[in-house]
């Protein structure tokens, strides 16, 4: 791993967020370990990160919040790390913004599998078959940017969400499983719980879009199958 490739480590447990630095310094990642939030955001006021991972349960400032204020101004990837692992809890990091999930107790190649894999779908470059600009009602995703207007209006997405409305938009209106949307965004084999995260992104996706029109339904549903572009 590239030395200029930086982990923000938060979590107020301080052995636990000194145990998730050193394995990731191990493999040769730079490393910042903060133990509370508010030091985190203000790390962020100051410096950029690749990758963010992010303890739940916080006095202060918790997860959820740092992932809310972080989204406001980024797009880097964030891995909650957490002891909660109720459906309830993943549907709000989701829709926070964050882009994956470890729960403790966590096996250490899994964290760093998990991390890796992340940046990997950030750092992947435009292939052949992606097309720089992608258009279709009123859409216009430029993949190589990594932006998306509507009606020329800009929207903020999440890298999962924009990997999942370039998925559709270079589907031309063909219906595209939920599975391979995982897999397209995920870099990961679906899973049991595949279908539920696909479900609760889609929905924040649509949700922006309908802010800035919401005379029609840009994503349907195709019961059975996935997603396709309306």
């Amino acid at each position: 791993m590239k030395p200029e490739v930086c982990v923000a480590v938060c979590d107020d447990e301080q052995a636990i967020a000194d145990l998730v630095g050193q394995l990731l310094a191990d493999q040769g990642f730079k490393v910042r370990v903060f133990y509370a939030g508010s030091d985190l955001l203000a790390a962020c006021e100051q410096e950029s990160f690749d990758l963010v991972v992010l303890d739940i349960m916080m006095p202060g400032l918790d997860g959820f919040t740092c992932c809310r204020e972080i989204r406001r101004t980024s797009t880097t990837p964030i891995i909650f790390l957490t002891a909660k692992d109720g459906e309830i809890d993943k549907v709000v990091g989701f829709e926070l913004g964050a882009d994956d999930y470890v729960v403790k107790p966590f096996k250490p190649r899994e964290l760093v599998a998990r991390v890796r894999a992340r940046l990997r779908r950030t750092a992947q470059p435009v292939t052949a078959h992606q097309r720089p600009l992608l258009e279709a009602n009123g859409i216009v995703l430029d993949e190589q940017a990594h932006t998306v207007t509507l009606h020329s209006e800009p929207i903020s997405l999440t890298p999962k969400e924009f990997s999942l409305l370039a998925c559709l938009m270079r589907a031309q209106g063909h219906p595209v499983a939920s599975p391979e949307l995982f897999e397209e965004a995920w870099g990961e084999p679906a899973n049991a719980q595949s279908n539920n995260t696909i479900m609760v992104h889609i929905r924040h996706v649509r949700k922006k879009l309908a802010a800035i029109d919401s005379s029609q339904e840009f994503i349907e549903t195709v019961w059975g199958v996935g997603y396709k572009l309306g």
